[in-house]
């Protein structure tokens, strides 16, 4: 792909040395966290250089919601604003130029709650090959429910559990001879105790073809009930036309689709989908077309592009605009920069 890798150290003048020498002409930051370590040097070292941000997701949103969960409260958009995350992330956001953001939820957030300017942000869903998918299996071709996700990701892990204690109950007391497979890296423990083959409960842990068992997979559920962002595992479903059970969550910022956050409004959905031939087609088709309109690959990489070209093209008026953000940069970048030369220097000084 034409792509090189370098090793780099943390908190390290190497690295300014690394990024004069190489003077790109647009440096992407990974989350915000990385922009807080190395934004001030690229700032400083490549000043021209074209500062973006992928931010993944909303980490402070997932976190946020994460908290208030195992807290029993409801979340709330002000309790977002409080949160310390959130002041470190939307910070980060306005000393970039650009932020590519993959939830449009996520977008009206940014503006209408924390008052960042839209010029700033950049709406960028999944960009995927709509047009090279394989033959999928038909209705009668498939058997079983399939659920995944990585282990290290909390969203997932509780998603297993409500699944296991709430709604595949339901599920198999309806269809008892139905069985849910849950693949993920990384499961912990608390997850692999919950292998009951005899309840059709099957943790199955790392698999090498997901793909694979997803398209073999009747109907896909995704019972999230915190998390940010939009879901790779929703798309990985309808990529390989496997219909979905969702909940608001696990759908928020995509397309448009039925959700149900109750546990019994979900099983019986789920059982509905698993059993109607007629609805089952209709959901795989609805998930077909939301592919094309909503992440062509094509049509967005266009887009980006598009894009990246006009701001770098008017780079110092763009930056003239955002005056709060060249306030952040000179002042909470400064207590970074400070605090990297720091330890920098207690390194030296280590046997």
């Amino acid at each position: 792909m034409g792509v090189r890798t370098q090793s780099i150290l943390l908190n390290d003048s190497s690295f300014d040395d690394f990024v004069s020498d190489l003077n790109p002409e647009v440096v992407i930051f990974d989350r915000f966290i990385i922009e807080e370590q190395f934004g001030w040097r690229v700032s400083e070292k490549v000043p021209m250089a074209l500062r973006v941000l992928n931010t993944e997701d909303l980490h402070s949103l997932r976190k946020c919601r994460e908290k208030c969960h195992q807290q029993a409260i409801d979340f709330t958009t002000d309790l977002w604003l409080d949160f310390e995350m959130t002041k470190r992330e939307v910070a980060s956001i306005y000393r970039v130029d650009l932020s590519l953001m993959v939830s449009s939820y996520e977008i009206e957030l940014l503006i209408e709650k924390a008052g960042v300017p839209q010029f700033l942000l950049m709406y960028l869903p999944f960009m995927l090959d709509v047009d090279t998918q394989a033959e999928m299996l038909s209705f009668d071709s498939r058997q079983n429910f399939i659920t995944f996700g990585n282990g290290r990701h909390a969203p997932n892990v509780d998603a297993i559990h409500f699944l296991h204690e709430a709604i595949w109950p339901l599920i198999r007391k309806s269809l008892p001879n139905a069985n849910l497979k849950v693949y993920g890296a990384y499961l912990p423990e608390s997850v692999t105790q919950l292998h009951q083959p005899k309840k059709g409960f099957e943790v199955l842990g790392w698999c090498e073809n997901l793909d694979a068992e997803i398209q073999k997979s009747k109907v896909c559920l995704v019972p999230l009930r915190f998390g940010a962002g939009i879901k790779g595992k929703v798309v990985d479903a309808l990529r390989n036309g496997t219909p979905l059970i969702t909940t608001s969550i696990a759908a928020e910022g995509m397309h448009p689709m039925k959700t149900f956050d109750r546990s019994e409004a979900f099983a019986k959905q789920a059982i509905e989908l698993y059993t109607n031939q007629i609805e089952w087609k209709k959901a795989k088709a609805l998930g077909k077309s939301a592919l094309k309109s909503h992440y062509d690959e094509k049509q967005w990489s266009k887009i980006l592009l598009r894009q990246l070209s006009r701001v770098q093209a008017n780079l110092i008026a763009h930056r003239r605009k955002n005056f709060t953000g060249s306030i952040l940069q000179h002042h909470s970048h400064n207590a970074t920069k400070y605090l990297s030369k720091w330890i920098e220097e207690k390194n030296k000084n280590r046997p």
